[in-house]
């Protein structure tokens, strides 16, 4: 699950790469700190172009900003570092009670197409890591073991990223860890990692179980089966919340992220809350079914109705239904019930940090877990014959040309125009990525302890999806 606290959005186009800062990309983040600190939010909302203005509303805008006020006060110096990815012009922003990566992109017009604020890490310097892997006397390949090497060399030391390759429906394991600034092999195909936003589709095949047991359809409200009034009259389907287009907010209103632990910022948010939320504060947009927005809370929803209607706890829920079924011994949502090595997580920086617990929201991210379990539900899927899982995968919204959703999975068009089935996740102390291919039964499953908040954490996505494209032809 991504804590999208410091998230605004990720709306670009191409600007030409430089490592000077451009004089227009200058004045409007001048542009942005002054009104910023004089609280003229509405002035900021005008900077935006257009596709922004109706991805982030004002309300929103007005929103975010004042929690980043409240939580890192004014801006008292930005200093440009370089354009990443080509796109957006990146600053250190010193906040009076933080530090801050702040990207600003902007289109011919010199309007705000792309906002991303993180919290500033200062890059690895990663010419001196130690590349110790072989693929000598291994099934992996020089070139995969090229890739795993040249997206994990910018992690911190400590960092452990454990690897499921299945080809063709067979499973190998490949694991490294960072220590002293080498980069060796490690056997961790059964340590346990926090996986995430992954815990959708997990959350998703239990709905696809209620579904093929006839305990419930598809279309129904989850209204009909809460003894609750929800606010407005508001009546949510299990399918929109499964494909994010309920309208729901990412996360409730009445979860306020700048006032809850950061260290572990879900564990207080109970069953109390979300009811008081469902019946008090509920509001979501207007033909809503047309639109895509991703929401943690949707899938949280979708695990705490189904935990109802069971009457046992979501934990039990998945032990009885998916883990015991696809033999995921080693698979939880408490942390008192992991088995063997928890591997510890780390935030941007290297330090350890402690695990989250989701409470009511689990569905949307709680799950820990090991590659080994997570490969077992991976090849499951190759069987055709199983209606629970094939639910799960079948196309129930187009986002655009290249992304579709079905229930939980996102599915996209590879570089080589395979169709994926893919998910990820991140927490304060991990990040995990997946990906299967049912026409040539390939996969990949990336469970790791680099925080979401690490500046460098789309690697794991990027070695995810590199190693599927060495398996194409295998």
């Amino acid at each position: 699950m991504k804590n999208i606290l410091l998230i605004i959005s990720t709306l670009i186009v191409n600007i030409s790469f430089a490592q000077t800062e451009k004089s227009t990309n200058k004045t409007v983040a001048e542009s942005f700190v002054k009104n910023y600190n004089s609280d003229n939010y509405e002035v900021i909302f005008s900077m935006f172009a257009e596709v922004m203005q109706k991805a982030l509303p004002i309300d929103k805008t007005n929103e975010f900003l004042k929690g980043l006020k409240s939580q890192a006060g004014n801006i008292s110096n930005r200093e440009f570092l370089k354009y990443e990815s080509e796109t957006y012009a990146s600053y250190k922003t010193t906040f009076e009670r933080a530090v801050y990566t702040l990207n600003i992109s902007i289109d011919d017009k010199s309007k705000i197409n792309g906002l991303f604020i993180k919290p500033f890490v200062e890059e690895v310097p990663s010419e001196n890591v130690i590349n110790n892997l072989s693929a000598k006397n291994s099934f992996i390949t020089e070139k995969q073991s090229e890739i795993i090497f040249n997206n994990s060399k910018v992690f911190p030391n400590q960092t452990q990223i454990a690897i499921a390759i299945i080809t063709n429906g067979k499973v190998n394991y490949y694991g490294i860890k960072q220590n002293n600034d080498t980069i060796s092999t490690s056997k961790n195909h059964e340590s346990t990692f926090e996986i995430g936003s992954i815990t959708k589709v997990f959350t998703s095949t239990l709905l696809s179980n209620f579904v093929k047991d006839k305990k419930i359809k598809l279309n129904d409200n989850i209204n009909d089966y809460l003894n609750l009034s929800f606010n407005n009259g508001t009546k949510i389907s299990f399918k929109t919340l499964a494909n994010h287009t309920s309208g729901l907010p990412s996360l409730p209103s009445n979860l306020d992220l700048t006032k809850v632990n950061p260290e572990n910022p879900y564990k207080e948010y109970k069953k109390q809350e979300l009811v008081e939320y469902l019946t008090k504060y509920l509001i979501i947009s207007q033909n809503s079914e047309l639109k895509y927005e991703y929401s943690n809370l949707g899938a949280g929803l979708i695990g705490y109705t189904l935990s109802e209607i069971e009457n046992i706890s979501y934990d039990s829920l998945l032990r009885t239904k998916i883990f015991s079924k696809y033999n995921m011994l080693n698979s939880t949502t408490e942390l008192t019930k992991v088995k063997g090595e928890l591997v510890k997580g780390q935030d941007a920086s290297g330090n350890e940090v402690s695990n989250w617990g989701f409470s009511v929201l689990a569905g949307a991210g709680g799950i820990l877990s090991t590659v080994e379990d997570m490969s077992k539900f991976a090849i499951s899927q190759f069987d055709c014959s199983n209606k629970e899982l094939k639910l799960t995968r079948q196309k129930t919204f187009e986002i655009n040309d290249n992304m579709s959703i079905g229930l939980g999975w996102h599915i996209i068009k590879s570089k080589s125009g395979s169709v994926l089935n893919c998910h990820n996740g991140g927490t304060g102390g991990y990040s995990s990525s997946m990906a299967i291919d049912m026409k040539s039964k390939n996969g990949i499953i990336i469970l790791s302890n680099v925080s979401a908040f690490n500046p460098k954490m789309e690697n794991i996505d990027k070695l995810c999806f590199e190693l599927m494209e060495t398996l194409k032809n295998k």
